[in-house]
């Protein structure tokens, strides 16, 4: 990793006051604008290189620990190291010959934009300040029903006074949050976010298992062992379900694309499972008898 000269990068002394920086930067940012310099990558990467330069620059913090940097760095190129042997990270560190310091992701934080230079001597301070501006985050349990969770639903929030309006996506389960950037506790800089935990109470009629339901359908003996057609529940509305004839108790039918739609992508459904329930007759009538009894005697002598 190569040792950036952001003073050379602006065209300005090392002495350069706050103002010259600033007009020096104005002039280099005018100059290499993306806007002004369409599909030009050469001129991208230099707008982004002063960019750079000047976010360390213009901050009092950041320009000090360069310039020690820097002196540290001309000493080393005295003494004949390489560039590539340099650990900037140890330099960070105050650790001569110590540990190599891992920041993390700073792509992420930084947005894409600065160098892996940048990242390993500002990183772990940037990250620091960043949460220290930030304020904390609040989570807030928020209990919705398993219809409401198929369909999506609103809810208002109060929280310190302020009332919220905050929208469920689909196929939200118990654990799901909901961020609301910036709604979170105040803080010298930015806001905390505000996480929405939500829980999906308990459903009478289905269970769930990851985006999938389970249901039991009540079929009497007769529709079991003759075949025919049952009404089945699904959070969208009642099915007709066809079974053969001599169905099971217990007896499981699929129904594709009845289940819970998919929280990422709502249009796509999981599956829901229909266990009959058979029941039995507790009382039978003189004929149901007699042909209960001549249906008994067929099996045993066919037996």
């Amino acid at each position: 990793m190569e040792y950036k000269d952001y003073y050379k990068i602006l065209g300005v002394d090392r002495k350069a006051s706050e103002k010259e920086i600033k007009r020096a930067y104005r002039k280099l940012a005018v100059k290499y604008h993306p806007d002004k310099n369409p599909g030009d990558k050469a001129a991208e990467e230099r707008f982004k290189e002063i960019n750079e330069a000047y976010e360390v620059l213009s901050d009092p913090e950041k320009r000090a620990k360069y310039d020690q940097l820097g002196e540290s760095w001309r000493t080393y190129q005295r003494m004949g190291g390489q560039p590539g042997d340099f650990d900037w990270s140890q330099w960070m560190s105050g650790a001569p010959g110590g540990v190599h310091i891992e920041f993390g992701d700073l792509g992420d934080l930084f947005g894409g934009g600065f160098s892996d230079f940048f990242n390993a001597v500002f990183g772990g301070m940037e990250a620091r300040r960043r949460a220290a501006r930030r304020g904390r985050d609040i989570q807030q349990p928020i209990t919705i029903s398993l219809t409401e969770a198929y369909t999506g639903t609103t809810r208002t929030v109060r929280l310190d006074g302020r009332r919220l309006e905050v929208k469920i996506p689909p196929g939200a389960k118990t654990g799901t949050k909901v961020r609301l950037a910036g709604k979170g506790e105040a803080g010298p800089g930015a806001s905390g976010d505000l996480y929405l935990v939500v829980e999906v109470a308990p459903d009478p009629r289905f269970r769930r298992k990851g985006d999938d339901l389970y249901v039991e359908v009540p079929v009497d003996l007769y529709t079991a062992v003759l075949g025919g057609e049952v009404t089945v529940p699904t959070p969208g509305g009642p099915v007709m379900l066809t079974i053969p004839p001599g169905s099971q108790p217990g007896q499981t039918f699929r129904l594709r694309g009845r289940g819970m739609p998919l929280l990422r992508n709502p249009s796509e459904h999981g599956d829901l499972y229909a266990r009959l329930k058979v029941r039995l007759p507790r009382e039978l009538s003189r004929r149901e008898r007699e042909l209960f009894e001549q249906l008994a005697a067929s099996r045993r002598e066919r037996s």
